[in-house]
């Protein structure tokens, strides 16, 4: 297993110092991180700042991990639903660009007027659709369990055997589970068979006494953002699993807590690089 960090991760800082992809690149050689994981959020269309940041990357030695994709294919509209699979279809050749074989992709979300099982239906149809190109490309499309639709571990093993292509799995997101009332590692057994990119995250539940603003439950209770292995999600316990299940992809940082970005996306790192010693050695 190998370390990464999104872009994501450091939202506070490329919003507060403008960075781009580049600036992004120099902060992962810096400090020595084996991959980078980019996202359409920032960079889509912009190919020559992507490259340059590939050039630093590829001098380094650091690999980019995946490229993201805001994609939603809960659209009533099916002319909104093809422009949907076409931002997919457009990462996909990004991610040719970068050398990189995962895309992780968004399914949708439920809409006012559209029902479950309507937008389940146009998810597995627009995943399909895309895995034909994804396949032709050799890139793998990695659904990340984010939402009402596809929040939880069975509601992703349902759509990945439904759409029934080797190039559709699963963006294994450690946080997001417990926003759906999920156990984290009962949720990485059910979908260990289809995981091809990891997002290492931790929440704790918020005190009634704090002011910050935190992400809503399923329950309504709010959740923070903490350093992985401060938090409830068993992360040291999930690398372990990993291992056992020889997973050799990416563990990619998706810190979303209100410390310093640098601070706390770095202090993952280590935890995560004494994990992994931990299994290598062990």
């Amino acid at each position: 297993m190998k370390t990464s960090i999104s872009m994501y991760s450091m939202n506070g800082l490329v919003k507060k110092e403008q960075w781009t992809a580049v600036d992004f690149a120099h902060f992962l050689i810096k400090h020595e991180v084996q991959g980078a994981e980019l996202l359409d959020f920032y960079s889509d269309g912009k190919n020559d700042e992507l490259l340059e940041a590939k050039k630093w990357l590829n001098e380094a030695g650091i690999a980019v991990s995946a490229y993201d994709v805001s994609n939603d294919f809960v659209q009533s509209d099916a002319s909104e639903r093809r422009k949907e699979e076409e931002k997919v279809l457009r990462a996909i050749e990004t991610a040719r660009m970068l050398e990189t074989s995962i895309v992780r992709v968004f399914c949708g979300d439920v809409k006012e007027g559209i029902t479950f099982d309507q937008g389940r239906s146009w998810i597995v149809e627009g995943l399909s659709r895309c895995a034909e190109e994804a396949s032709q490309a050799g890139i793998r499309l990695a659904i990340e369990n984010h939402g009402l639709l596809a929040g939880k571990s069975e509601q992703v093993r349902s759509i990945i055997e439904e759409v029934q292509s080797p190039f559709v799995g699963s963006t294994f997101d450690t946080g997001n589970f417990l926003l759906v009332g999920g156990d984290p590692l009962a949720s990485l057994e059910e979908l260990m068979p289809h995981i091809f990119h990891v997002h290492f995250k931790d929440f704790r539940k918020k005190l009634p006494e704090e002011q910050l603003k935190g992400f809503r439950s399923l329950s309504g209770e709010e959740w923070i953002g903490e350093v992985a292995g401060d938090g409830l999600v068993p992360a040291q316990s999930i690398v372990h699993r990993l291992s056992e299940a020889r997973y050799n992809g990416f563990l990619s940082v998706e810190y979303e807590g209100y410390a310093e970005p640098e601070v706390a996306n770095i202090e993952t790192i280590k935890r995560l690089e004494r994990w992994i010693g931990e299994v290598n050695h062990g």
